[in-house]
């Protein structure tokens, strides 16, 4: 691993991907590290997601490779936290680490036959995917609808309180040494002979060997400003979230089609059943994707759509009082995989986005690579397939302007 003693890195973007990567970074002792957002740590896409920690959604390729690295990650991660000090292990217990496992349902014989075959091939990918008859899906999830024609338990998957967790990591970055600077916003680029130095924020130019462009659904229009455009777009998530309940779903369970809904391009609308637990009790009813640009308005016919699809797993919410519901935007990318890695048109500058809904989970594996990347070290998986360079990411957007010029 190369030693690299001194080095300067801006990372943008203080959620789950920012904050991971900042750790990764400080932790080698070599980088003197300044994490920057416009907001707060942790309170945009972040804030807004669900905390799934998942292998279950994604079938065999790149994004699986990230996500059962991220899933080795993340308890090791923890404990590691945790071992620091007694405020830390104070945060970690905050993080609500739960890996209680998955269940896919099938409500369909074409469904059914479909989640076979994915089932099938994830198992040759190295995921456990175990069927289950109805007397060990009425066992597992007793007020589930017994209206199923397959069900599948995926023991790898897990969840996490996704602002909690975005703490424990950038609190142990902060701890081995990083900075965290809120309220201020990057605008532009600093260059000298083609190569980023330094940005301009508004409290003034930051000096960088390296920037890492980790603004998640903003990265996009954060890549232009920076005069190096990414096609990352925001797409948007909402959630219902029900008053507490006794004991009523005891894994994240969903619908087959979710996986459809996950890899779908459509702008239009798609949601899917996607129903789990909290801690505290309340129930979170899942998922929606459509793309608004960054519109944030809560729309009655979007989550009126999720609860009828909640109450066909699980008709027994039909009486539950919903406490709130919000959204957020994902950084989405039209051919579904994150961009990780140096971008070889602006010396300097490394991308950390583009996961989609899938950031929390997918947040450690990334940083990991990122730091081996930038280490010269051997990744442990193939980074490839999320170059940036890849036409997805560089397509229609890399002809776009930069909203300011340096």
């Amino acid at each position: 691993m190369r030693s690299m003693n001194g080095t300067r890195v801006v990372v943008i973007g203080a959620g789950i991907v920012g904050a991971a990567c900042a750790r990764e970074l400080a932790l080698t002792g070599g980088f003197q590290v300044t994490v920057v957002d416009r907001g707060g740590a942790a309170e945009a896409t972040t804030a807004h997601g669900e905390g799934n920690v998942l292998v279950s959604d994604k079938g065999p390729g790149p994004e699986l490779r990230l996500a059962q690295l991220s899933r080795r990650l993340w308890p090791e991660t923890l404990a590691a936290v945790a071992a620091r000090s007694p405020r830390a292990a104070d945060v970690v217990r905050a993080v609500e680490w739960d890996p209680k496992g998955g269940i896919v349902v099938a409500t369909t014989e074409a469904g059914a036959a479909e989640l076979t075959r994915f089932a099938a091939a994830q198992r040759a990918a190295g995921v456990r995917a175990e069927p289950l008859d109805a007397a060990a899906l009425a066992a597992a999830e007793p007020h589930l609808t017994r209206d199923h024609a397959a069900a599948l338990h995926y023991p790898e998957d897990a969840q996490v309180q996704p602002a909690a967790a975005a703490a424990a990591l950038l609190g142990d970055a902060l701890a081995h040494g990083a900075t965290l600077r809120t309220g201020c916003e990057v605008r532009g680029a600093r260059t000298r002979g083609g190569r980023l130095t330094a940005v301009r924020t508004t409290e003034g130019d930051l000096a960088a060997d390296l920037v890492i462009n980790a603004a998640g659904p903003w990265s996009g229009r954060l890549a232009a400003r920076l005069g190096a455009p990414v096609d990352v777009r925001p797409r948007r998530g909402d959630i219902l979230v029900t008053a507490p309940l006794p004991p009523t779903v005891f894994h994240k369970v969903y619908d087959a089609d979710y996986v459809g809904a996950v890899g779908s391009s459509a702008e239009d609308l798609q949601t899917s059943a996607v129903v789990e637990a909290t801690r505290g009790g309340s129930v979170l009813l899942g998922s929606s994707r459509r793309r608004t640009g960054f519109d944030d308005r809560l729309r009655p016919d979007v989550l009126s759509a999720l609860a009828a699809k909640a109450l066909r797993l699980f008709p027994g919410l039909a009486g539950v009082a919903v406490m709130r519901a919000y959204g957020g935007f994902r950084p989405y990318v039209p051919d579904h995989l994150p961009v990780i890695g140096a971008d070889p048109r602006l010396p300097g500058l490394w991308h950390a986005s583009g996961h989609e809904g899938a950031g929390i989970g997918l947040s450690l594996g990334t940083a990991r690579l990122l730091r081996d990347l930038v280490c010269g070290a051997e990744p442990e998986i193939d980074p490839a397939p999320f170059r940036v360079d890849r036409p997805a990411v560089l397509g229609a957007s890399a002809t776009a302007p930069s909203e300011e010029s340096a």
